[in-house]
């Protein structure tokens, strides 16, 4: 499948930052008077642990109104001590500007604190701020470094960009071989993204030996989580038979899968089988 291109950075995307602990541990739950009771005085007595419970249990209405202003107020307690959780978490309230102003500059602030601490979501986060621009000056060399710390950390989400960086050759050199590296790591969590780059990888023979074998694996295991560019890449392979023997109703099944979420190419792909007007 010569002719695909890899999507690039933005498609990290922050739409929905990693892991905002807004709801309690269930491991630690208790009757929610006796918890709220117990968490509040001990937060007024300036545990930050426990500011920034109370901090959750506001943003997830447990056993209270739900109220996001009073989250703020006590993940910012707790965050001024220096817990990372409740750095992350006042991060994730400025990101969407929900119980204080929108601001991706103190959001900036607060992840970079948390991520100094070694939280790996943090550390993501940050980088993808770095990407985009955002509450930071765009620097796709601090993302890079941001992405590998998370990487390293085993964030699924934070390989799979560290692979863009290196297939792109942005903050990093240009190096398909480590491309590759990071999206096989990310892929074997389950990443869909990777799994289909890491695909197309093996299908040109790009950082990887050509293997069309394994481009079928890979391209099969991101086609069933409904990746678009990868259910036209099976397709291909179907209808080439390529890797696998050529099947007909099966390339027409994958191009009709893709082509329901919009992928241009598969919708051609069947006017070209069914003929015009019979693509759906």
């Amino acid at each position: 499948m010569k002719d695909a291109a890899v999507a690039l950075l933005l498609v990290l995307g922050l739409a929905s930052p990693l892991c905002a602990q807004t709801a309690p541990d269930p491991a630690r739950q208790q009757p929610v008077a006796v918890t709220l009771h117990d968490t509040r005085s001990a937060a007024e007595r300036g545990d930050a642990e426990a500011q920034n419970r109370l901090g959750e249990i506001f943003a997830g209405g447990h056993g209270v109104s739900q109220d996001d202003a009073q989250a703020a107020i006590w993940y910012r307690k707790a965050a001024d001590q220096g817990l990372a959780e409740a750095q992350f978490n006042l991060a994730v309230l400025y990101i969407d500007g929900r119980g204080v102003a929108q601001d991706y500059a103190q959001a900036a602030i607060w992840y970079r604190k948390a991520a100094d601490q070694g939280s790996a979501y943090a550390q993501f986060n940050l980088a993808i701020l770095y990407v985009d621009g955002q509450g930071v000056p765009k620097d796709y060399a601090q993302a890079a470094l941001w992405l590998r710390k998370a990487a390293d950390q085993g964030v699924a989400r934070a390989q799979y960009g560290l692979g863009l960086m290196y297939l792109d050759g942005r903050g990093v050199p240009q190096n398909d071989a480590q491309a590759s590296t990071w999206f096989r790591k990310a892929a074997d969590q389950g990443n869909a993204k990777a799994q289909y780059n890491l695909a197309l990888m093996y299908d040109n023979g790009q950082g990887v030996p050509q293997d069309s074998a394994q481009a079928l694996i890979l391209y099969r295991k991101a086609a069933e989580q409904g990746n678009p560019n990868a259910q036209y890449g099976l397709g291909l392979m179907y209808y080439n038979g390529q890797g696998v023997a050529r099947d007909q109703a099966q390339a027409e099944s994958w191009f009709h899968k893709a082509a329901e979420q919009g992928h241009p190419d598969a919708r051609d792909a069947l006017k070209k089988i069914q003929g015009p007007g019979k693509s759906g």
